[in-house]
Parts: structure tokens; C-alpha cells; sequence
């Protein structure tokens, strides 16, 4: 059984067939008769078998000619279904979408308030999102896009930068009165001091501080506490039940701030912004849908923060 005929070899015989001649086959493909004569020859070589009779006159096909046609032709038309099915596919706002991303706040509030909107636009997409917090591998975990906060590491992914997310260090006014009165310990004016201090951690437990004003300097803390989560709601809860110093996003801590409810810890010491990104593959034959929702995501995540600092 030979599986290596070339397809463009059977194309050139179809033509033949269809119109009779060589002379007409060979317009229609628009390459020369000696052209389309090799081409049969080496189909009918590889086969093994005679496809067509020619004269100088006429030509017609064999019995095994006759068979082969039938049945290539049904080839051809389920091929050429197929390569428009899959284009018609490819264009249609359609199908399925997989979504790896940050959780708390970012992810389950304002990414899932973003995609609703997207879905209730195209209703025929089907969107999975998993809040997972470790950095996942897009191809071998079969995620299309990726939302993820810090620096990246070199890859192959386009990573499109939404913005950077103001980041602070902060504690309940009644956790701070309550460790100076029973510590009698000072008022935190440096990071360093964190080291005395319950502090609630996520996924980063070295916390990067740098001073802007006066003397600039930058240093580095490896915090510890009692209470370590992954998500930011977590923490924010454990913050305002006046359990410790948590560092999280502004955005996170903006209706407690306005309550008193929490204060900043440093006056004169500064986190630096964490960048948020939206990851996905490099593929010059994207399907719609997923260039759709990457555009929707960002244009909504950039209005919300802009938002954010009015």
C-alpha cells in the first residue's frame, strides 16, 4: 500500500479526467501539458497500474482509471468540506477558551465581571477559568490566555502589560496601638522593624521597600507570621481582625482605608508596583474569539484602573 502519493500529482489525473483533455486540464491548472503528462506518469508509476489510455486523438480511462476517479472524488469533496469547515470555524465567535489567573480580588471579582460581559456579547463562547496559584505552563496545562502579577521571566508567550498595581504595607490602627502598648515597642518608622512584627504573607515573603524621599536607599525584609495564604481577600480579612501587617495591592484595601479601618504602616518607606500582564501563545491564525476576549480584558481592566486613581 503506497500512503506517499502526492496530492498534487492526483489533482493534475481529477483534472484530466474532468475535462477530457489535456490541453484544457492543463489551462485549467495553468501549468504546461509536458507538466501534467510527468505528473500522471508518475501517479501511474506509483500505483502500478494504468490510469488512462491515450492516442493522438482520444484518451479515455481504464477500469482501475474509472474506480480510482470515483473514489478520489468523493476524497476531494470531503477534503475540500473539511478545509471549509475549519475556516468557517476559525472565523466564527465561537467555541471554547481556557483561563489561568491571579485570584482574589483581581481574578474572582473583576476578571469574572469581565468575562460574564464578554459572554453575554458572545453567548456561543465557553469560557473555563481556573484561580490556581501556580505559574502554569500554557501549552502542556492547555491554557489560551494567562493573567499573572509580578515580573516575568523570559519565554516565548506575548506578555501584554494592562498596568502596574500600587502596592502598600498595611495594619488595623488596633493591631499597631495594641504591639506598642504590650511590646513596648515604638511606632514603625522602618522596615526593619517588621522583623518584631506578625506579619501575614501570600506567595511573597521577602518584602521589597525603597525611600524616595530625603536619603534614597532601597532594601529587602523576609517577613514571618502566624497566618500565610495565597489569596488576598484572605489576608485583607485577617488585616481588618487586627491579626498582623499585610502587604497587598491598593485596590484591595481602598474602602478600608477610607473607613480607618486600616493604615498605612510606613510614611517614608514604599513597596514597589507589581506589574499585571495578559500572557498568551504567539499564533498568526488566532481564531476570533480569543483576539476578542484578550482586547476585552484589557480594555476593561485599563478603564477600571484608571478609575482606580481618580
Amino acid at each position: 500500500m503506497n500512503n506517499n502519493l502526492p496530492l498534487g500529482d492526483i489533482k493534475a489525473f481529477l483534472a484530466i479526467a474532468q475535462h477530457g483533455s489535456f490541453t484544457k486540464a492543463a489551462q485549467a491548472l495553468q501549468v504546461s501539458r509536458a507538466h501534467l503528462s510527468r505528473q500522471l506518469n508518475q501517479l501511474e508509476h506509483q500505483l502500478n497500474v494504468q490510469l488512462l489510455i491515450r492516442t493522438t486523438r482520444s484518451q479515455r480511462l481504464t477500469q482501475a482509471g474509472k474506480q480510482f476517479y470515483e473514489q478520489c472524488q468523493t476524497f476531494m469533496q470531503g477534503l475540500e468540506q473539511a478545509v471549509e469547515a475549519t475556516q468557517n470555524q476559525n472565523q466564527q465567535i465561537s467555541g471554547h477558551i481556557r483561563i489561568n489567573s491571579v485570584g482574589g480580588m483581581i481574578g474572582e471579582e473583576l476578571l469574572s465581571q469581565v468575562v460574564s460581559e464578554f459572554i453575554i456579547q458572545h453567548p456561543k463562547v465557553n469560557i473555563e477559568v481556573d484561580f490556581s496559584s501556580e505559574r502554569v505552563d500554557l501549552i502542556a496545562n492547555e491554557f489560551d490566555l494567562v493573567l499573572r502579577m509580578g515580573d516575568l521571566e523570559d519565554s516565548s508567550l506575548i506578555a501584554r502589560k494592562i498596568t502596574e498595581l500600587p502596592i502598600g504595607t498595611w495594619a488595623s490602627p488596633e493591631y499597631l496601638k495594641c504591639s506598642i502598648e504590650k511590646e513596648n515597642k515604638h511606632k514603625l518608622d522602618h522596615p526593619k522593624q517588621l522583623l518584631n512584627h506578625n506579619c501575614l504573607t501570600g506567595s511573597v515573603r521577602r518584602w521589597q521597600f525603597h525611600r524616595t524621599l530625603g536619603n534614597k536607599a532601597s532594601l529587602e525584609v523576609a517577613v514571618s507570621g502566624n497566618f500565610n495564604c495565597k489569596n488576598g481577600r484572605a489576608l485583607l480579612s485577617a488585616a481588618l481582625n487586627h491579626q498582623g501587617i499585610v502587604r497587598l495591592p491598593l485596590i484591595y484595601c481602598h474602602s478600608a482605608l477610607q473607613q480607618q479601618k486600616l493604615v498605612s504602616v510606613f510614611s517614608d518607606w514604599q513597596c514597589k508596583a507589581v506589574p499585571l500582564f495578559i500572557l498568551y501563545h504567539k499564533n498568526p491564525f488566532m481564531p476570533p474569539r480569543l483576539t476578542l476576549l484578550i482586547d476585552h480584558i484589557y480594555q476593561s481592566f485599563v478603564a477600571i484602573f484608571a478609575n482606580e486613581k481618580n
